[in-house]
């Protein structure tokens, strides 16, 4: 498995544990903390995947993933939602806002590697 992602996780052990996983798959890894500045940044890196936590400082997942979805380079990129709240309203306002595939915590690393190699195709 190859490709770019970037990780949008403010919990530093979860952010390590899976640039750990996916880099040992041979994906390129950039993790970002803050919801605000991650924005910019999925701009400049235009990665194959971003994995979105859902509550993040700065701005929410949910804030980001409609900001990617309203513009044109990034109306098709593949998001991943991540959150420890898997309740069926936060799922249903991923769906909304157009989240290509949603992942509660915990998980196990074989359901995020195959999420993953499902998610940017290899």
């Amino acid at each position: 498995m190859t490709g770019r992602v970037l990780l949008i996780e403010d919990e530093t052990n979860i952010a390590e544990a899976i640039r750990f996983i996916l880099t040992r798959e041979g994906c390129e890894v950039f993790v970002e903390a803050d919801g605000a500045q991650a924005l910019a940044r999925v701009f400049s890196l235009l990665p194959d995947l971003v994995i979105l936590d859902l509550m993040l400082p700065g701005m929410s997942g949910l804030e980001i993933l409609s900001a990617l979805r309203a513009r044109p380079e990034t109306a098709g990129l593949k998001v991943m939602m991540l959150t420890a709240r898997g309740q069926g309203r936060d799922r249903e306002a991923a769906e909304r806002a157009g989240v290509s595939a949603f992942m509660a915590k915990p998980f196990s690393n074989a359901e995020m590697r195959a999420q993953v190699r499902a998610l940017i195709g290899a």
